[in-house]
């Protein structure tokens, strides 16, 4: 869902209508960006969508450290490895 400009709310205004907001973004599932002296600090999202984007963000992670795996298994297999001694050389140590 696209953020319009009635998505974008002074800190005043959300302080004033917390409750309201909260029920719209709950029922609705929209997203508010909160803001203050004219800048973006905050933004009013429903907790199911933040858990959400929590999973995506864990699942990314493991994808990288899946793909870093299997670059490091298919190193080994090709015989792209150094020593430790070469390791630390290389890097100063």
């Amino acid at each position: 869902m696209a953020i319009t400009s009635k998505d974008i709310i002074s800190l005043s205004q959300a302080r004033a209508k917390l409750t309201e907001l909260c029920e719209e973004v709950r029922t609705k599932g929209s997203e508010k960006i909160i803001t203050k002296n004219g800048g973006s600090c905050a933004a009013l999202i429903d907790a199911e969508r933040l858990d959400h984007y929590h999973r995506l963000e864990r699942e990314q992670i493991h994808i990288g450290l899946l793909q870093e795996a299997i670059k490091g298994i298919a190193d080994l297999n090709a015989k792209k490895v150094l020593s430790l001694a070469q390791l630390k050389s290389r890097h100063g140590r």
